[in-house]
């Protein structure tokens, strides 16, 4: 039974924690946790990180970049699995997206075990989105 949680914004985090937490879930799978410089710069250069917490149990991440005006980019949002279906992970994407402000479209790039969970919170799917590897040269 989940008590109370609580949320904070901020990437001052236990980098131990944070790489916890993403293999607690599916994330763990899709992020370089065993690159613990990578983690350390994917939270560092975020500008926005909002985490849930229940005691001293981090139980939820929301990492995203945004410019504040035109779009914040979602580009994590992981809840432990033992905590799923809780309302956690609807309470980051909100908070993520009020620290992005009004004006700002949320977008993000669904892993394939959530692509009907963001529908259902009032996400819309977008045809157009075309990416490329950094480390893919252009034609």
């Amino acid at each position: 039974m989940i008590k109370s949680i609580e949320y904070r914004i901020g990437n001052a985090l236990d980098l131990d924690q944070v790489i916890e937490l993403y293999r607690s879930c599916s994330l763990g799978g899709r992020r370089p946790v065993d690159d613990r410089d990578r983690v350390r710069a994917m939270l560092a250069n975020a500008n926005i990180v909002v985490t849930a917490w229940d005691g001293e149990l981090m139980v939820g991440i929301s990492r995203a970049i945004s410019d504040f005006s035109y779009a914040t980019y979602l580009s994590d949002l992981a809840v432990r699995e033992s905590y799923q279906r809780a309302g956690i992970g609807k309470e980051l994407i909100r908070r993520t997206q009020l620290a992005g402000g009004t004006q700002a479209t949320v977008i993000l790039l669904s892993a394939p075990a959530a692509v009907d969970y963001y529908p259902r919170v009032g996400f819309e799917r977008h045809d157009s989105c075309w990416l490329i590897r950094g480390d893919q040269p252009l034609r």
